[in-house]
């Protein structure tokens, strides 16, 4: 008879993520916590407190990642990472990258109960600024740790009122030392996330295996016209820029819908200017996302974009800029941790499935540098980036334990 595998505490977990969900907590029940705001200053502080008392030695790196170092039986062996992120959107649930944070938390903690010394080390991270809402582009330190930004490219980004990551990481103390040598080698890393979708819960599935994520491109766009008095100036003799962002959100659904099921298109940001009731806009500036499993598509989608805004802007008499901000191609992730985690799902009579993940993560960054995988577990209705977010202990309990047995699997090697 084959020996019980290891379990977390679920109790426990449970308790620290509904202490995280303090931090920042909006009052629809959700949590506001934007990069090194001060709600994700103070969750870095208890997340920090609670990996020194289970006995881990932090490193803060350049971008201010936090990397919680357990020590393995061999030192010099590349470790297995496992982590998330704690900031959040403006008006965000409280399982979004926290639940992944604080169950790799929660796996160091089981170890530690259990007297278990891996062979090789751990590592628990929290990544900086996954969310994008306060520093574009989104996943900008897992960004720089695989070396798709360089460090000084990350640091001067800004927030809209000018400071930039490297202002905002020194004066909350979280500005780690300029890397001296290249990035450290990984033996394994997983990250474990709420699914954002409605599938494993409307098939009763409590485990997904990410297979892979769709590719994402960011557009910033801008049209320009022309201010003028509203009440004064002719319909036919205005130069509007509303008008262009208009029919450009009308466009973009129009590209997004001849996908079919696989369209995902979306203008999630604008601005007007001057932004006042009685004149005619002058500068519209807004965002444009496309999200698709085909790289091919997603090119072709860039490609429509630019000759909607551009058949606008003549028409309309208004100049327009494009710029590509964010590119992630569509990923497979490594078809070896894959397999170990679906063996851990069988080992713990966890029914479960492969799913293709439709948002963009930490882990795809990651992927680059080392062999990555993802677990899902089910949220609530499919719903995400949503203060009515929410999840079930069970389900948070069965994840972190699909998460213990496959770091067990690699860190035992």
């Amino acid at each position: 008879m084959s020996k019980d595998p290891p379990r977390v505490n679920g109790p426990r977990l449970w308790q620290s993520l509904e202490a995280m969900a303090k931090l920042g907590a909006t009052r629809r029940g959700g949590v506001c916590r934007p990069a090194l705001s001060e709600a994700d200053l103070a969750a870095r502080g208890l997340l920090r407190d609670w990996a020194t008392a289970a006995a881990t030695r932090l490193e803060i790196d350049p971008l201010g990642n936090l990397f919680f170092h357990r020590p393995g039986q061999n030192p010099a062996s590349p470790a297995v990472l496992m982590g998330s992120h704690l900031d959040s959107q403006l008006t965000g649930g409280r399982f979004d990258g926290a639940y992944g944070v604080l169950a790799g938390l929660e796996v160091i903690r089981t170890l530690n109960d259990l007297d278990i010394v891996t062979k090789r080390p751990l590592q628990l991270v929290n990544w900086t600024n996954e969310e994008g809402v306060r520093f574009s582009p989104a996943m900008l330190g897992s960004g720089g740790f695989a070396g798709v930004y360089t460090d000084e490219y990350a640091l001067a980004r800004k927030d809209s009122s000018g400071e930039s990551l490297a202002m905002a990481l020194e004066r909350s103390g979280y500005a780690g030392p300029a890397r001296t040598t290249g990035r450290p080698g990984l033996h394994a890393a997983f990250e474990l996330h709420i699914e954002q979708g409605p599938r494993l819960e409307a098939e009763g599935l409590t485990i997904g295996v990410v297979t892979g994520t769709q590719g994402i491109r960011w557009y910033d766009a801008e049209f320009r016209g022309e201010s003028a008095h509203s009440g004064t100036t002719p319909l036919a003799k205005r130069r509007d820029a509303a008008l262009g962002l208009a029919q450009a959100i009308l466009a973009v659904r129009e590209i997004g819908l001849q996908e079919g099921e696989t369209g995902r298109a979306t203008v999630g940001s604008a601005r007007l200017f001057p932004n006042v009731r009685n004149a005619v806009t002058e500068k519209a500036v807004f965002t444009v996302e496309f999200r698709h499993p085909d790289q091919a598509r997603l090119v072709a989608q860039g490609h429509k974009l630019k000759e909607h805004l551009a058949k606008i802007a003549k028409a309309d008499q208004l100049g327009y800029s494009l710029k590509e901000i964010l590119t992630l191609p569509p990923l497979t992730f490594d078809p070896g941790l894959l397999g170990v985690v679906r063996q851990a799902c069988t080992r713990l009579r966890l029914p479960h499935c492969d799913i293709l993940s439709g948002a963009g993560h930490d882990s795809c960054n990651v992927s680059r540098v080392a062999p990555t995988a993802m677990i899902f577990i089910p949220c609530r209705g499919g719903l995400s980036h949503n203060e009515a977010e929410d999840i079930l202990p069970e389900w948070a309990e069965a994840g972190a334990n699909v998460l213990l047995q496959a770091v067990l699997d690699q860190a035992q090697t």
